[in-house]
């Protein structure tokens, strides 16, 4: 396994990821990202761990970190669902890495009238683009969630 690093000066995100996805926040082991699909309120979480493609990659305690994270990401979401008046019903996580390789968790949340329901989001459809107004409002609106985590 490849050492542990999670450092912001030795992190390089992949381009899938660079291009499909806006920073949020920089959290204790992840970068916290938009995922550029306003069909979903959706943050994908990239530990910043070189070379790690899966969470068992992790030792112990950066596993223990991403969990947390992943459920400090899911109230985001939440904030996210309510700011646009969609309320999330349902959150779907995964970290599936068939296309992209690097470690990264998707957190999104659902609803029985998203248009894809109940199937999975993932290589579904076209992504829909944000607005500018809408996207800098979810940035915000996740980054004061955090901000109240902490």
């Amino acid at each position: 396994m490849t050492p542990q690093n999670p450092s912001p000066d030795a992190f390089d995100l992949h381009p899938n990821l660079a291009s499909t996805s806006r920073l949020i926040a920089d959290l204790s082991l992840s970068q916290a990202r938009l995922q550029l699909d306003a069909r979903f309120p959706w943050i994908v979480l990239v530990p910043r761990v070189t070379a790690a493609r899966e969470i068992d990659d992790l030792d112990e305690l950066l596993r223990e970190t991403l969990m947390e994270e992943i459920v400090m990401a899911s109230h985001a979401v939440r904030a996210m669902g309510e700011a646009l008046g969609r309320p999330v019903e349902k959150l779907n996580t995964g970290a599936l890495g068939n296309v992209t390789p690097q470690l990264h968790v998707h957190v999104l949340g659902r609803r029985s009238d998203d248009g894809l329901w109940p199937d999975p989001v993932w290589g579904r459809g076209a992504a829909v683009a944000y607005d500018e107004a809408t996207l800098d409002r979810m940035i915000r609106v996740a980054s004061e969630r955090w901000a109240r985590a902490s």
